[in-house]
């Protein structure tokens, strides 16, 4: 399978979890055959094949078992060693929607979701960029103790598509805790700083690409644009 590179700097599909068990009768990817954790694996090397950066992640708490979780991510690190493609890899915890067959489902506890958000620092290494969706957990402070760099698209304009339920923190709000947590909070690009490079960006969009970044790659704000 091969993609057509995108008119936009970067892609992403959630691998979720690599083991098929999760799509045996029961489980909650039964009859879900978009969730076949091959074809998923191949969208990530065909990313690799064809110079797209590539956002994948795994998703907790909805039947897994540890062994899986761990396999999961180490078969992320593989992919990543390979292809050279995975920019980013989200962690993120299972949060129940009303009306869906896992309504009743148990919620992660944000503590044991920690220690696997560590986890995946160890596995995926030093330079991963690793990111916890900060509306999906009341303190989410304790995912920059356990090792993640990045929130995600928090967005002062739109909602959360995915968990529209859940809204962004305030951009005001995110700042004060994140730098009250010992860390700088700057807003970057849909494409990661070691990405910006003619092998990676479309010829059409690289100038673009470059101007709209600042010296260290992330989102350059114009001096007449008030941060918010």
């Amino acid at each position: 399978m091969e993609l057509l590179r995108p008119t936009n700097p970067s892609m992403g599909l959630m691998l979720e979890n690599i083991s098929p068990r999760l799509m045996e009768p029961g489980m909650p990817h039964h009859n879900c055959p978009d969730k076949e954790p091959g074809l998923r694996v191949a969208t990530i090397e065909a990313a690799g094949r064809n110079k797209i950066p590539f956002t994948t992640g795994i998703l907790i708490g909805i039947g897994e078992t540890p062994q899986e979780i761990v396999d999961s991510l180490f078969a992320l690190r593989e992919l990543s060693d390979r292809t050279g493609a995975i920019q980013e890899v989200i962690i993120q915890n299972f949060r129940a929607k009303a009306d869906t067959p896992m309504r009743w489902s148990a919620e992660p506890i944000p503590r044991w979701f920690a220690r696997v958000v560590a986890l995946a620092r160890w596995i995926m290494g030093p330079e991963a960029n690793i990111q916890v969706p900060p509306n999906l957990t009341e303190r989410f402070e304790i995912y920059l103790d356990a090792g993640i760099n990045d929130w995600g698209g928090v967005s002062p304009l739109t909602i959360d598509w995915v968990n529209p339920e859940a809204p962004w923190p305030h951009l005001d709000h995110l700042r004060g805790r994140t730098e009250g947590s010992g860390f700088l909070l700057r807003p970057r690009l849909p494409v990661y700083p070691e990405f910006i490079t003619p092998d990676w960006i479309d010829p059409g969009l690289y100038d673009h690409v470059v101007a709209s970044s600042d010296d260290d790659g992330l989102a350059h704000i114009p001096q007449h644009v008030g941060a918010t």
